[in-house]
């Protein structure tokens, strides 16, 4: 019985092997069908072969291109609609069509660290791991748009309000905000932040000309009392740890 069933076995794996490759050499005579190209002798035909099928593959690759355009445009929708679960998928799937693209990257980042917010929900139910595998998702992003464009602010910046209010590493935003402010020196939100990375970091007097920087910058007169507020608080805390 057993021998019975192993020649069966091997006649089945013989007929799907001559299955396929009768099939592949049939996609290929239709190909050649539908390009004109039959069973090319000389160099003239040859060229014209070669010819038929670039045209064929210039039409395949706009085709993908065109693919990947419209699942960015999906993406941004779904992200105009704060569907950031299905904007994400979206995202992730333009950049198989274009994985050196940092502006998907960062949707992606975008995406992720919104996704962090509603894994929340399901925190009593042990999903702490959901968590933080979308925080992991969104700092991987933003750094693989940094390293395609290490000028790209809005990455920069991004990254840093990760490090600072999600994963509570304000020394690893640091960094990132200085050479945002490199790139955009009166980017007064970098300015914001930064100021309070640096309390944080216990660098007070960096904080505070960071503030002083904020106000001679802005325009805007709510901004400066803010400003000058949390200013003294740093002042003020400076005051006391020198005390101890």
């Amino acid at each position: 019985m057993k021998k019975v069933f192993t020649l069966v076995l091997s006649l089945l794996f013989v007929f799907i092997f001559a299955s396929c490759a009768k099939s592949n050499k049939t996609l290929i005579r239709m190909q050649h069908i539908e390009e004109g190209v039959s069973n090319p002798q000389t160099i003239e035909e040859y060229e014209e072969a070669i010819k038929k099928y670039d045209e064929r593959v210039r039409d395949i690759q706009i085709a993908q291109s065109q693919i990947g355009i419209w699942h960015k445009i999906v993406g941004t929708r779904y992200l105009d609609k704060k569907l950031y679960g299905e904007a994400l998928k979206s995202f992730q799937k333009a950049l198989e069509y274009y994985p050196d693209n940092q502006n998907l990257y960062y949707y992606v980042g975008l995406c992720a660290a919104y996704m962090s917010h509603a894994a929340l929900d399901f925190d009593a139910t042990g999903n702490a791991d959901k968590k933080m595998n979308y925080l992991k998702l969104s700092e991987d992003a933003y750094l693989r748009a940094i390293s395609i464009d290490p000028r790209y602010v809005r990455a920069l910046y991004a990254i840093a309000v990760l490090y600072e209010f999600e994963l509570k590493e304000y020394d690893k935003a640091i960094p990132h905000l200085e050479k945002a402010l490199t790139i955009e020196k009166k980017n007064l939100d970098a300015m914001t932040l930064l100021a309070r990375c640096y309390y944080r970091a216990e660098r007070f007097d960096d904080s505070i000309a960071m503030y002083d920087r904020i106000i001679e910058n802005t325009k805007s007169q709510d901004r400066k009392t803010l400003t000058n507020q949390l200013k003294e608080q740093v002042i003020k805390t400076k005051e006391e740890f020198s005390k101890e």
